[in-house]
């Protein structure tokens, strides 16, 4: 069980995996660093996300990689509606009125999914959703080395948003220090909006790259979420870089969990892991010491 015959296509799988995951928390915890609240309607955006895409193919004929060119930026519209329209003006500047909020949006948006679509699980037939790459002993899925490969490429186009421009820099400034950065001329508001976009797009990026492997029904997002929450936490909230590090790590983790224990029991080493972070690293792997 250890031969590196096995053990080498688990980890690459895992990292396969992990890049996904990692998509997801850098939306959330993108969010978490500039407004310092958990978006707890992550999930059912998520989910909204997959049938937009799912519809895509079905109505229209549209690819999934294809679609996530027109999603993204109507994803990134509506997190900035969101948040600028409905949970800012709603939330009244109290952080704990936020979190009200989002939960809110998520039952009303999980729900009202299940009302127009019903209960139903949903997959499309792509041609190349079966198809391999052989990397050595390893044989790995082509829609996962895609969605590893535009993963990278992701995080890579947010880091340099927010390094060098003139957005990227707001949006650390009110990171830092909200009332410094308004004193500056900096409008939080439309900070604010446009980090949820941001958050909201990488799930659109995210769910076209689930769905030709996955399913979508209204509550396909939470499984997801969860994990990303792990990941938020383990890389270090608000860490952009944690995020992506601590998705691939929790990735291989779950590979070589489901490898050793089964394929039923592999999140269990998530968890276990989740709470040896919690015990002896509170803030996360790549996050500040306070």
């Amino acid at each position: 069980m250890w031969s590196p015959v096995i053990l080498v296509p688990a980890i690459l799988n895992g990292l396969m995996t992990g890049a996904v995951y990692a998509l997801i928390a850098l939306g959330l915890t993108l969010i978490y660093g500039v407004l310092h609240i958990i978006n707890f309607a992550h999930g059912a955006l998520l989910t909204a996300a997959m049938f937009a895409a799912f519809f895509a193919h079905q109505w229209l004929g549209i690819d999934p990689y294809l679609a996530a060119v027109g999603l993204t930026p109507l994803f990134f519209l509506l997190g900035y509606g969101l948040q600028r329209f409905v949970i800012g003006p709603a939330a009244h500047g109290e952080d704990r009125n936020i979190l009200l909020v989002t939960l809110g949006l998520a039952v009303v948006t999980e729900n009202a999914l299940l009302y127009v679509f019903r209960a139903d699980t949903r997959t499309i037939n792509l041609p190349y959703a079966f198809d391999t790459i052989e990397i050595g002993t390893a044989f790995l899925a082509v829609p996962r080395v895609i969605a590893f490969a535009v993963v990278i490429a992701v995080a890579l186009a947010l880091w340099l948003i927010m390094r060098f421009t003139d957005t990227g820099k707001a949006i650390r400034a009110v990171a830092k220090e909200k009332f410094g950065a308004e004193l500056c001329g900096i409008d939080v508001a439309h900070i604010y909006a446009v980090t949820f976009g941001l958050g909201t797009a990488c799930l659109a990026i995210a769910a076209c790259l689930l769905l030709p492997t996955y399913y979508v029904n209204p509550t396909a997002g939470n499984a997801f979420v969860l994990i990303a929450f792990t990941i938020v936490v383990l890389g270090g909230m608000g860490s952009v870089s944690g995020a992506l590090a601590g998705g691939l790590f929790v990735g291989v983790v779950e590979s070589l969990s489901g490898l050793y224990l089964g394929e039923s029991l592999g999140q269990i080493g998530i968890f276990v892991m989740f709470i040896l972070v919690l015990l002896f690293r509170p803030s996360g792997l790549f996050g500040e010491r306070t």
